[in-house]
């Protein structure tokens, strides 16, 4: 039986809380947070958990096995390395730091110390997710074009970073995932309305190895909750919404004709119609899956058997940098940056 401590009993803890508080693979030995309001909240629900304000109580435990952080991503590289400097085991929520250079630090001391740093990409985990992979990677789609990520809602609205470290850091896991790569090039152009120097909107363009293009939509002011992904290929594509978790993804039958394409001259609407096909739509049948109980057994599956995580330090890295090429562009007006340069 593995003990975790959680801390962070916010917006996300709780989750975290619940799926490792099972006590068949593991349970939560402390939940931290600095407000009592909070961990009274914990102690009514788990009255066996104990609780505090200072996560080194939960880092000084020999009992505690490993960390699972859900506080704002400014503090995730101090915590991290306090919990991997004690021994423990970290899952830490993306993204995996604010800057490069921390998060590259996060992962040496994890390598040092040889203890498992898995970042809280939850949606790699996602069924739906994996089975669209299946179809890329398969080239059921032919040669992927771009993919189009759209994630918008009113709110939360976040101080502490823009939209993008927020929302899109789950879309650019995501492609990273799908593609198999890692991002080239970015840029991007946000606003920033609500709070000054924290974009509340982004739209970012990121260049992927083989001319794939990834285009980014992140806003936390929207006034419709969006998940709206869309990958095109030259022989068919796809669609995944996360919020329809009955049909999350469909297969569309359709491409550009090579051989009609080349008519001469498109002169009616009847020419173009021809240079098009449009065949079925296929829902492929999901398995029924919590995401975050998969990313919470994987993370417990690491532990156990030093398993290299799917969304590991290498990859929290990667998406850190992605971040920060936004960032970037952003500043510089659009132009494009390079990722890790």
């Amino acid at each position: 039986m593995l003990k975790i401590a959680v801390v962070g009993a916010g917006h996300w803890g709780p989750n975290l809380i619940g799926n490792f508080h099972d006590h068949t693979r593991s349970e939560v030995a402390w939940v931290i947070d600095r407000s009592e309001d909070r961990l009274a909240a914990v102690r009514t629900r788990f009255p066996d958990i104990q609780t505090g304000t200072e996560a080194r109580l939960a880092f000084e435990d020999p009992a505690v096995d490993a960390v699972a952080i859900a506080t704002p991503t400014a503090t995730h590289h101090e915590l991290t390395l306090a919990a991997l400097r004690s021994g423990k085991h970290v899952l830490v929520e993306k993204p995996l730091a604010e800057t490069v250079e921390k998060a590259e630090e996060m992962h040496a001391v994890a390598q040092e110390v040889g203890r498992i740093l898995m970042v809280g990409h939850v949606f790699v985990y996602n069924a739906a997710a994996q089975l669209a992979k299946q179809y890329i990677t398969n080239q059921e789609l032919g040669r992927v074009y771009y993919i189009s990520m759209v994630r918008t809602n009113l709110g939360p609205i976040r101080v502490d970073v823009n939209a993008a470290f927020d929302l899109a850091a789950h879309d650019i896991s995501l492609a990273s995932f799908w593609l198999d790569a890692t991002p080239i090039s970015v840029t991007a152009t946000g606003g920033s309305w609500i709070n000054r120097g924290i974009e509340d909107a982004v739209f970012a363009t990121i260049r992927y190895p083989n001319d794939v293009l990834v285009n980014l939509h992140a806003s936390w002011l929207n006034p419709i909750k969006t998940r709206d992904i869309r990958v095109v290929g030259d022989k068919r594509m796809l669609t995944f919404d996360d919020v329809n978790t009955g049909e999350p993804l469909r297969i569309y039958d359709k491409q550009v004709d090579e051989q009609t394409a080349q008519v001469p001259f498109v002169d009616s609407f009847a020419s173009f119609r021809m240079t098009v096909r449009e065949g079925d739509i296929v829902v492929p049948r999901v398995p029924m899956s919590q995401p975050l109980k998969q990313e919470c057994d994987h993370f417990l599956d690491c532990v156990e058997n030093g398993e290299t995580p799917m969304s590991g330090g290498p990859e929290g890295i990667s998406v850190v940098r992605t971040l920060d090429a936004i960032s970037r562009s952003m500043a510089d007006r659009g132009r494009e940056a390079l990722v890790g340069g």
